[in-house]
């Protein structure tokens, strides 16, 4: 139990990191300078390096040890957020949130990849991974909360600054209850193909951030969009030659990860999309303040929380199907709710009971997604399945929340829906309500590829499955 709790701590600041900082930016921009066009970076820069990099820290902790990569990961991902809080340039803070999702991209998958080898049991390795869910499936309607809360009432530097005393907290509890363990030997990354899924990554995910604001049919777009698409079947071509790929092509045969990995774009890029139009909604069309939004946000966390918790029991007793196929269709349910956001509405009337049935939804297909990609994996390759679904995890953002921006801006208009300030409430909220339709969808499409692609088979009650090589 402590090594799950130190691993679900370290994981639960690098989530965190997504969303902590969107309350905190105008306070950033105001004692720093940043220009209004640059300040998407500070998120950016976190995001890219984060997104970029993941599936080279999962190779790279089945090859020279997860324990190893994971507190060299952390003492980063430390050392940079105490940087960031020191910031007093725009330039250095950049820079800091770099080193943070470098970092993070090799802390995150390493842990996973830890709990996947410290938890061989079936059932106690299920236990684990539903924890891990709720880590990671709440930890942005925390973040949400912390940086309301720590942003009023000490100042922006106070988001970064928290994660100093935590990672070094977890960092010495690592060193005495983390188990040892080899890498690979004789294994060697393949930089090639690092080079080719990092900045074919960048490319994919700086491309599908910038492309509401810059226009899906713009030249930035299409390029970047075009250039991912060519790097990434260079790299499909390269790892099915290399004696020792960055990534096994053989993972993908295997439905079950396969399936997760569709499944983690869908959940939380809803999820995550829905925390940011909600955070719109209530302080920019609603009033309310930071610190107020972020405690508006808490009860959803807690239903997810417990969600994530159960959902881990009921796979172990009905399967994987039938949980990801109800959660999803829950999310779609709370997603449906959502989109009745009214310009004269209330917090209680217009976004709890959406918020609650979409955060339950969402905690329980998560449960089931880490279980279902992590299931009969073996050690060598713990790291890079890891890696891969953290990296669905962080597309999945990229992807969705782009997607249904459009959608909104399509209603709204890209200013407004950046600010939500100065326009017509009734014509903000219809486009979010727009949006919102848009989530239920992709949710729904997702609970019918749960019930079409996976057997009952594949993670059955009870059961945990060896897939073969």
């Amino acid at each position: 139990m402590p090594v799950l709790i130190l691993l679900c701590a370290a994981q639960f600041m690098v989530i965190l990191d997504i969303t902590v900082v969107n309350i905190a930016l105008p306070s950033i921009q105001a004692d720093l300078g940043i220009a209004v066009k640059d300040l998407q970076w500070v998120i950016t820069a976190y995001t890219l390096a984060f997104g970029g990099l993941l599936l080279v820290g999962g190779r790279a902790a089945d090859l020279f040890g997860r324990r190893r990569v994971f507190l060299a990961g952390l003492l980063t991902f430390t050392l940079a957020s105490l940087g960031a809080a020191l910031a007093t340039s725009p330039e250095t803070l950049l820079a800091a949130r770099v080193l943070q999702g470098v970092g993070a991209a090799a802390l995150s998958p390493a842990a996973l990849s830890l709990i996947t080898t410290t938890f061989p049991d079936g059932h106690e390795r299920r236990r684990a991974l539903a924890a891990w869910a709720a880590v990671a499936a709440s930890g942005g309607a925390f973040g949400v909360l912390a940086g309301g809360a720590l942003t009023e009432a000490l100042d922006w530097p106070a988001i970064f600054l928290i994660n100093v005393p935590v990672g070094l907290a977890v960092g010495l509890g690592s060193l005495r209850v983390l188990p040892k363990a080899r890498g690979t030997e004789g294994g060697r990354l393949d930089l090639a193909g690092a080079l080719l899924a990092a900045g074919s990554l960048v490319a994919l995910i700086y491309g599908l951030v910038e492309a509401p604001g810059a226009g899906w049919g713009s030249a930035q777009t299409l390029g970047l969009l075009g250039a991912a698409a060519i790097g990434l079947a260079a790299f499909v071509a390269l790892e099915a030659r290399v004696a020792q790929p960055l990534v096994a092509l053989g993972v993908f045969r295997r439905r079950a990860t396969s399936t997760a990995l569709v499944l983690m774009v869908a959940g939380m890029g809803t999820v995550m999309s829905a925390f940011f139009f909600l955070t719109l909604y209530l302080q920019h069309v609603l009033g309310h303040s930071a610190l107020e939004t972020g405690l508006q946000f808490l009860p959803g966390a807690i239903v997810l929380v417990v969600a994530a918790h159960g959902g881990g029991q009921l796979v172990s007793r009905l399967g994987a199907k039938p949980v990801l196929a109800g959660g999803m269709t829950l999310g779609a349910l709370g997603a449906l709710l959502l989109s009745g956001v009214s310009a004269s509405g209330s917090y209680v009337s217009d976004v709890l009971p959406g918020l609650l049935v979409l955060d339950a939804g969402i905690g329980l297909a998560a449960a089931g997604i880490f279980i279902t990609g992590m299931a009969g994996v073996a050690d060598d390759e713990a790291g890079l399945v890891s890696g891969l679904i953290t990296t669905a995890h962080e597309v999945g953002i990229a992807l969705v929340l782009p997607i249904l921006s459009t959608v909104a801006v399509s209603r709204v208009g890209a200013s407004t829906l950046a600010t939500a300030a100065g326009a017509d409430p009734a014509l903000v909220t219809a486009g979010f309500g727009t949006a919102f339709r848009a989530a239920a969808a992709i949710s729904l499409a997702a609970a019918l590829l749960a019930v079409v692609a996976l057997r009952r088979s594949d993670v059955a009650p009870g059961a945990e499955p060896v897939f073969g090589h």
